[in-house]
């Protein structure tokens, strides 16, 4: 099996299941009493708060943990939003599931939104951003890179206007987080999810800046400062800290590594199947992430048909199995036929060269089968 789908989920670091099996045995209490195990707890839970302040240049205090990404966008939307009876919200034509159905949730509630369209290679326009914001937006959501084509948006741009009208911004980078530098200076929430970068499923964090006002969206006792109730996952959020910790030494030599064997895996591919195209921007994109046209092709059938062999998504992985084009493709201008004939292959830091070679000879045969003999 050659895994090429680290965008869904990467597997988790060895490091990492070791250090999370130490916070089972010695961080067994609830960080919330004040006996020594759960002092102890305590000072688990406080450390990889640290350590994810650390990666993304953020004051601890200013991290709170969740059970993952989608928690997080949920709490930074709709908990922005709950301090106010009503407003208008600005997001983008191709953010996660758990950022447009939150936003939709809200229209519900007597809110207003604006759908942010996006050029043909899947960037988000800034100037349609910058028309969209009225005098009642209360916040602008757009996603740090986006989880299906890899393409990285505008942040620093939108985060400047964002801040020029005193307009609260979040963005979703629970797939940048650990593969591309990201700041939380960029904005005033941040979405992290352990999953993306070996760490573990069922946690992640939420950035708010300083300053920002919340109101928690799940009610019980005052843990993580009255944000966030439930007794802390302590080996989760242990694990969470250390996955940080590892992708702020090894960020770049993870990313020169993926990078490299993207274009061994695409220029090969290319060699063999010459109707092969690439869906968004061919630079601006998290390395590692290739979302291919292979047209006439069903994408759903190709990716069960190699799925002992190769990890793929035949879209995003939030949505695997229903039959129906990519949204997000959709929106970049991408036809129906061929938003289904796409596939995408995201690598990851474990991945090697003959990995590559291996997957390019399998989807060359299945996709370009060489002729019958006459």
């Amino acid at each position: 099996m050659i895994y090429l789908d680290h965008n869904a989920t990467t597997p988790v670091e060895p490091e990492v299941a070791e250090a999370m099996a130490e916070a089972q045995r010695e961080g067994f209490g609830n960080p919330s009493s004040c006996h020594l195990p759960g002092v102890r707890a305590r000072q688990f839970v406080e450390t990889a708060r640290s350590r994810v302040a650390g990666l993304l240049g953020a004051r601890q205090e200013e991290i709170y943990f969740t059970s993952g990404g989608t928690e997080s966008n949920n709490l930074a939307i709709l908990g922005l939003a709950r301090r106010r009876p009503k407003g208008h919200i600005v997001t983008s034509a191709v953010e996660h599931p758990s950022v447009t159905q939150a936003v939709r949730h809200l229209l519900s509630q007597g809110f207003q939104a604006t759908l942010v369209g996006v050029d043909g290679d899947g960037r988000v326009k800034v100037d349609e951003v910058e028309r969209a914001i009225r005098d009642d937006t209360v916040l602008i959501t757009v996603m740090h890179s986006n989880n299906e084509t890899g393409v990285l948006q505008p942040i620093e741009d939108i985060a400047r206007l964002a801040r020029s009208r005193k307009v609260p911004f979040h963005t979703d980078a629970a797939q940048s987080v650990g593969k591309v530098p990201v700041s939380a200076e960029a904005c005033d929430m941040l979405t992290v999810a352990g999953h993306k970068l070996y760490g573990p499923k069922g946690v992640g964090a939420l950035y708010v800046r300083r300053g920002i006002a919340l109101e928690p969206i799940l009610f019980g006792a005052g843990h993580e400062k009255g944000l966030r109730p439930g007794t802390e996952n302590v080996s989760g959020v242990v694990g969470l800290g250390v996955a940080c910790e590892l992708a702020g030494r090894e960020r770049e030599a993870r990313g020169r590594h993926v990078e490299a064997l993207a274009e061994r895996f695409l220029s090969g591919l290319r060699r063999n199947v010459s109707a092969l195209r690439l869906n968004g921007h061919p630079a601006l994109r998290l390395p590692g992430t290739l979302n291919l046209c292979c047209p006439g092709v069903d994408s759903t059938s190709l990716t069960a048909a190699l799925g002992d062999r190769i990890a793929m998504s035949s879209g995003s992985a939030c949505h695997a199995g229903e039959r129906k084009p990519s949204a997000v493709l959709m929106a970049m201008g991408v036809s129906e036929d061929e938003a289904l004939s796409s596939v995408r292959f995201s690598l990851g830091k474990d991945n090697t060269e003959e990995e590559m070679d291996r997957a390019v000879r399998i989807l060359s045969e299945t996709l370009a089968p060489p002729a019958p003999a006459r």
